[in-house]
């Protein structure tokens, strides 16, 4: 049988005055199966697979939600596994996942999602294609279960590949920290709630992705003795994904608490400022207070004697006033509380 791309469908539904959302069905027929690709598939579609391939129709609700928890469920003639993986465009600090959803049997491959996994997308872009015919043959020239690996393998590399993105914020957060100049509490906030998403997708996938690596030999055409190898590098891959998300984690949390350090004692010297400040201006308070009162007091308006003429009041004031002052932060400089 002649492998390649067959057939391909586009459509658009309109719904009011929204973006179209463009619906994709994409065939390709291997040596001895065939991959049928659904991007935003509507549910005529995916019950149109359904009832050729014998699918559950439990699996199909699942497929069709736009969140459903990673689950794997194995039948006589096939299995059906939902995996979540992070879409390659997406921005630090935005809280999305994509979801996967794969039927895998002896003569078929379909997989579901929303096209937003562009690792994924092109895979489908090869097998329609003439421009790369060797990876395409190695694409669809063996069995469903090598074709899931190469879809996994790309995927998690595409997963590696964001991993590695958090270690380069990382570094610009180190600097951020430790410059007073530039607010840093926000950013490990998001970069936190990335690091934990992650962890979130990377580690039930390792464990999955070793469920698919016992059931997929029994689809594989000719038990290909390799197909265990090929996903036990999948699975190394996954592992340098996890590893790194600790690490990055441990490096966040002690971000987190110099950060909190920092601020803390950058606010605690700006209170002290503000504290010496305040102390130092309770004796002028004090007497201001007392000749601010409509009352007789030596040097007032009403006293005849006016050693320093008419300002003699104004100049005993700030006399009065100085000199505790002064003394109070001779007393606090030789206590150490006022630093250079």
């Amino acid at each position: 049988m002649r492998k390649g791309f067959i057939t391909g469908r586009l459509r658009s539904n309109k719904k009011s005055a929204e973006i179209p959302i463009e619906n994709k069905i994409e065939t390709a027929q291997g040596e001895s199966f065939v991959w049928v690709d659904l991007q935003n598939p509507d549910r005529d579609d995916v019950e149109k697979f359904a009832a050729k391939y014998n699918f559950n129709a439990l699996n199909i609700e699942d497929c069709l939600t736009k969140f459903e928890l990673p689950k794997l469920d194995s039948y006589e003639d096939h299995f059906f596994v939902i995996l979540h993986f992070p879409p390659l465009a997406q921005k630090i600090g935005v809280s999305k996942n994509s979801q996967l959803s794969i039927f895998v049997g002896r003569d078929f491959l379909v997989t579901v999602h929303q096209g937003d996994l562009r690792p994924l997308v092109e895979l489908v872009e090869i097998c329609k294609t003439t421009i790369d015919l060797q990876r395409r043959d190695r694409l669809l020239g063996k069995s469903p279960g090598l074709l899931l690996h190469e879809i996994l393998d790309v995927l998690v590399d595409d997963l590696l590949h964001t991993s590695r993105k958090i270690i380069a914020n990382l570094d610009e957060i180190e600097d951020r920290v430790f410059d007073e100049t530039k607010p840093v509490a926000r950013n490990i906030a998001l970069l936190r709630r990335e690091i934990n998403r992650l962890r979130r997708i990377a580690n039930p996938l390792k464990k999955f992705v070793l469920e698919i690596a016992k059931n997929v030999n029994q689809f594989s055409h000719g038990k290909d003795d390799e197909l265990i190898l090929y996903y036990d590098d999948v699975i190394d891959h996954i592992d340098k994904v996890i590893e790194t998300l600790e690490e990055s984690r441990e490096t966040m949390e002690i971000y987190k608490d110099t950060d909190f350090v920092l601020s803390t004692e950058k606010t605690n010297k700006v209170l002290a400022v503000l504290t010496i400040i305040f102390t130092l201006a309770i004796p002028a308070t004090v007497i201001g207070t007392f000749y601010g009162m409509n009352v007789d007091l030596p040097g007032g308006t009403g006293d005849s004697s006016m050693l320093l003429g008419p300002f003699t009041t104004l100049i005993i004031i700030i006399i009065a006033t100085a000199i505790p002052a002064i003394m109070m932060f001779t007393y606090f400089k030789r206590l150490g509380w006022i630093n250079s």
